[in-house]
């Protein structure tokens, strides 16, 4: 038997405030879900999107010059070849 997800997180929280109402323990639901939230993600190891970008750079950068040392290594390995051919 397979094992259900959790719902999202929001829908949690629309499903707490639809139970609470409109009743003065609304804001301090909100208030409390939302910092369980917080806590919650802040022990996650996560990036910002400034760190992930940056990354995400270097990694485009990192394999545009992989595939320029393999054509030239590629090329080497021709003129290698041949040169070893006319020995």
């Amino acid at each position: 038997m397979a094992i259900k997800p959790p719902p999202p997180p929001w829908d949690v929280l629309q499903q707490v405030n639809e139970l609470v109402g409109n009743s003065g323990l609304r804001n301090e639901v909100d208030k409390g879900v939302r910092a369980l939230a917080q806590s919650a993600l802040s022990r996650l190891e996560v990036v910002s999107r400034e760190e992930f970008d940056t990354q995400a750079e270097i990694l485009k950068r990192t394999r545009e010059r992989v595939v320029a040392l393999e054509a030239e290594l590629e090329e080497m390995t021709r003129e290698l070849e041949a040169l070893s051919k006319e020995s």
